[in-house]
């Protein structure tokens, strides 16, 4: 995750050669020319398939029309087959289409795995609209438990035939490189040509324990805090220890506050601000049911800093598997814009 990913602060002479055309062809938006030999197999498939009905049905009409193609180019395909093998597979008359020697045996050799290949295409097909089956989601550990695996839990629930697979990692997930389907991060939205979707804006909230104000009294401003003991936040990707970011007027100011118990754990920190141990600037998805529930008390509200926000990012929907579609509408429903993991307008506007 980036800095506020976990809730805080943060050829030749007369032309140019083969990979040069392909290249140029790519920069200009142009899908690269097919290989020669990739046009022959394909023409190949197309003309074994044709050949295949065509010996199925006894008619090479009835097989253009069964492939949706003429008549015409139903023979000349037939014909640029046989030619590439370099035998007759039909016995032509104009009544009646048979199998010569050489047609049987192929027919014999390659009826089965066509009817195997049909099945593999037909049942990818089925799968994009199957609900059941593997789901690869990837998140920051910083997000998991506080924000995102109550709900995850939950889908898991309603949709017990889907094979959740989750990874709790602060690294910023590859959806292509790691095989996920669907990512979660902190901080801005991800590049790369993925599709993100703003979840929830993370703020940045000074806190204290009742406990820790009653035997050390309440900062009133900023610098006060030099006075405090305060927990630190060590970046788990990063190991750097993040500075406190404050909002003063419409600027970000960041402050090195100097710890007197750091961690590289959000939870971690958590719990030792509700132990009274110290005064923590902690991201709202983790803090604000505290705070609600009065475990802990919010300080310098003015200051309180919105830099970036949560997001839920994918690839392009038309690649996804309906498991994949539905996840993402669940998580959406469930979290995104949800108050109970931020402050809201009014509660800002205390001391």
């Amino acid at each position: 995750m980036d800095q506020a990913a976990d809730g805080h602060r943060p050829g030749t002479a007369t032309g140019p050669c083969e990979e040069c055309r392909t290249a140029s062809d790519a920069g200009a938006g142009r899908a690269p020319a097919r290989a020669p030999t990739e046009n022959k197999t394909m023409n190949e498939i197309r003309g074994i398939s044709l050949f295949v009905r065509a010996a199925t049905l006894g008619s090479l009409r009835k097989a253009a029309a069964d492939q949706g193609v003429s008549p015409q180019a139903a023979s000349q395909t037939v014909m640029q087959l046989e030619k590439a093998l370099g035998v007759r597979l039909f016995h032509r008359t104009t009544r009646k289409l048979s199998l010569t020697e050489e047609g049987e045996r192929l027919l014999a050799n390659v009826a089965p795995a066509l009817a195997a290949l049909s099945f593999a295409l037909e049942d990818a097909r089925r799968s994009r609209e199957a609900l059941a089956g593997p789901l690869r989601v990837s998140a920051p550990a910083a997000l998991g438990r506080s924000v995102l695996w109550p709900a995850m839990l939950e889908f898991a629930a309603v949709h017990p035939e889907v094979q959740l697979d989750v990874t709790f990692d602060d690294h910023l997930t590859d959806l292509v490189a790691d095989r996920a389907d669907v990512g979660f991060r902190g901080g801005t939205p991800p590049a790369g040509g993925a599709i993100a979707r703003r979840l929830l804006p993370i703020q940045l909230i000074v806190c204290a324990a009742p406990d820790y104000l009653a035997r050390h009294g309440r900062p009133d401003h900023i610098d006060a805090l030099a006075g405090h003991r305060c927990t630190g936040y060590r970046r788990a990707n990063t190991g750097k220890l993040a500075p406190w970011v404050f909002r003063v007027g419409d600027e970000l100011v960041y402050r090195d506050i100097t710890p007197t118990l750091c961690c590289n754990d959000v939870d971690a920190e958590l719990d030792a601000v509700l132990a009274g141990l110290a005064i923590g600037q902690l991201g709202s998805f983790s803090a604000v049911g505290h705070i609600r529930a009065g475990r802990l008390v919010p300080l310098l509200l003015p200051h309180v800093a919105e830099r970036d926000a949560i997001y839920l990012y994918y690839r392009h929907r038309g690649e996804q598997a309906l498991r994949v579609r539905t996840f993402i509408e669940f998580m959406l429903a469930r979290i995104a814009g949800n108050p109970a993991f931020f402050l809201e307008a009014a509660e800002l506007g205390g001391p």
